[in-house]
């Protein structure tokens, strides 16, 4: 079968193989991908950032496909589902926080970015009916770690401010898609002008370019303050977060592209009673109940472009150089 796979022996550290692929366990279904999407851990793997990486390995968390091939009768139910993938892998027991043997697929193990990939039973949910190939491909991992961040380590209210930064990538969108599907007030901050327009069009109230020194004066002229900002930079920016958030409001960040940050304002952060909240993808049941808010609420994935299989580097390549809005999808199969 076609696969891409991590080659760190050649300039793009990616090529598309040919591949066979182990005979099933028994608690295994063979899904035929039909779409895959990006994250920027597939990039991450790519530029060799990310621990264990293995050449050969096929990449990919995000994918949608039909059920080919199960490896025990009690699994033949799935047979021609269509269905999505949980890329969670191993999360554990304890809802609170991901277990030791927590994965994500895609890196170790073979993930979405092939014609077939191989799954436990127990990764499998029933695809959106509403959905395309695309947009089911693009929903689950950025829209996992959205939905956590949200709404379970976030504890959002229907009526409440919130702050989405860096409004442009897959997690974004869906947190602020989430937010407003929930009843929030909802306001996102980007260095695009452009970004900043088209959240305007999906019902945002309000952009702030976070490249601009007034921006948190603007924002605390608009708003008053948020409730709840939802962010993946941190670096730098926390102080700024810290003082747009409210007296006993929340941050909760599910990434640090920009590092650990260089001073800290603890003062506000206590006497505030400021809460700073950690969060990453999600357990088997945040999954579940995600799913189940996108259906009820009939949540359309954003796209940002589809490639073929062929034309994997430059989907790649846009994810490095950030210029997406939304998720960046392969198409697999027609």
């Amino acid at each position: 079968m076609k696969a891409i796979v991590l080659n760190r022996s050649i300039s793009s550290k990616i090529k598309l193989s040919e591949i066979e692929l182990p005979p099933l366990d028994s608690d295994e279904v063979k899904v035929e991908v039909k779409a895959a999407a990006l994250n920027h851990r597939d990039e991450w793997c790519r530029q060799g950032l990310y621990p264990n990486l293995k050449d050969g390995v096929v990449l990919g968390s995000d994918g949608a496909g039909i059920v080919r091939e199960v490896g025990n009768k009690a699994l033949e139910g799935w047979l021609g589902k269509e269905v999505i993938i949980n890329p969670a892998l191993h999360w554990g027991e304890d809802e609170t926080v991901q277990g030791k043997d927590f994965q994500i697929l895609g890196m170790p193990s073979n993930g979405t970015l092939a014609e077939f990939v191989q799954v436990s039973s127990n990764r499998i949910q029933e695809k959106p009916s509403f959905m395309t190939w695309e947009e089911a491909a693009a929903l689950p991992l950025a829209g996992l770690t959205a939905y956590r961040a949200l709404m379970v380590q976030g504890g959002l209210k229907q009526g409440e401010k919130v702050l989405v930064t860096g409004f442009g990538g897959g997690v974004a969108h869906f947190a602020a898609q989430f937010a407003l599907a929930n009843g929030a007030e909802v306001f996102v901050s980007s260095s695009s002008e452009d970004k900043i327009k088209a959240a305007r069009q999906l019902g945002i109230k309000a952009g702030f370019n976070y490249k601009e020194d007034k921006w948190v004066n603007q924002a605390l002229e608009v708003t008053g303050g948020f409730d709840l900002i939802i962010d993946s930079a941190m670096g730098d920016t926390l102080n700024n977060l810290i003082n747009v958030v409210k007296p006993g409001g929340r941050i909760v960040f599910y990434g640090a592209t920009q590092g650990n940050p260089s001073g800290f304002n603890a003062r506000k952060v206590f006497w505030n009673q400021i809460k700073l909240l950690g969060s990453t993808m999600g357990s088997d049941r945040d999954f579940k109940e995600m799913l189940d808010f996108v259906n009820k609420h009939q949540i359309h994935p954003v796209l940002d472009q589809v490639f073929s299989m062929e034309e994997a580097e430059k989907a790649f390549d846009r994810m490095k150089n950030g210029q997406q809005l939304g998720k960046i999808v392969v198409m697999v199969k027609d």
